[in-house]
């Protein structure tokens, strides 16, 4: 059986808040449940000034 491997990056805007995080988190699960080997790269928050 050939598994796909899926890297993804993710950063910025993308990770700015808990509904973005989770919304990543989903993404990320659905590629591993399609049965895909998946690498997850996190770089910085976009900075927040609130």
């Amino acid at each position: 059986m050939n598994m796909g491997i899926i890297v993804q990056k993710f950063g910025g805007s993308s990770v700015e808040n808990t509904e973005k995080l989770f919304n990543i988190c989903k993404h990320i699960t659905k590629e591993y449940d399609a049965g895909k080997q998946v690498i997850v790269v996190v770089s910085a928050q976009r900075k927040n000034n609130r």
